[in-house]
């Protein structure tokens, strides 16, 4: 017989399953499919470990590497919002905070209080460890789509000035993965992948 918290452990490992069913708008490297949230996730925390020495401040890695990999579970229910999507960034926060409510909510409470912290902490990105994170989550899409060819900035018409107003999170995290940015970003800008 399996006692409560471990059947409510269960359903929860159960359940962020279904993240890898959540399609995002940017393609896999070499112009492959478009990669699921678990991808994201899991690239992201590989990458947060291998580019820790270039966080502005020192951090925790296990914790950035924690927010990378639960950031976007609540998009099982929320769905994906696409970075450049303003109709569906103005309804992000409302449905991703009822969905962060009902997933955690699967888990014992302790376990449901800690990584809602962890993921209101991404959410808020003041901490050295959430504004790393950020930076993760902006560098990994613009690697993809700089390997692309900036295909999926031309699909969505996305301008150079949207992506350096996302790509301001990047220097807060980290000066040095800015630099990087704005140099792809400028290489694409004079491809004419962005306006």
């Amino acid at each position: 017989m399996m006692d409560e918290r471990l059947r409510k452990q269960l359903d929860f490992i159960l359940e962020i399953d279904r993240e890898k069913n959540i399609l995002r708008q940017t393609h896999l490297s070499g112009h492959g499919r478009r990669e699921n949230d678990a991808e994201h996730a899991w690239h992201m925390a590989i990458m947060a470990y291998l580019l820790r020495e270039y966080s502005n401040e020192e951090i925790d890695i296990a914790k950035v590497m924690l927010m990378c990999l639960i950031h976007d579970i609540v998009e099982i229910e929320a769905g994906d919002t696409y970075a450049y999507d303003t109709e569906g960034l103005a309804t992000q926060k409302a449905r991703e905070d009822a969905a962060k409510e009902k997933i955690y909510s699967i888990l014992p409470e302790d376990q449901k209080t800690e990584l809602t912290a962890l993921f209101d902490e991404f959410e808020e990105s003041a901490t050295p460890e959430a504004k790393f994170a950020h930076a993760m989550d902006n560098l990994q899409p613009l690697l993809l789509n700089n390997s692309n060819g900036g295909e999926d900035w031309r699909e969505h018409q996305v301008t150079a000035a949207q992506v350096y107003g996302r790509q301001g999170k990047t220097k807060q995290g980290s000066e040095v993965l800015y630099e990087v940015t704005d140099q792809i970003l400028k290489e694409q800008i004079r491809k004419g992948n962005l306006k």
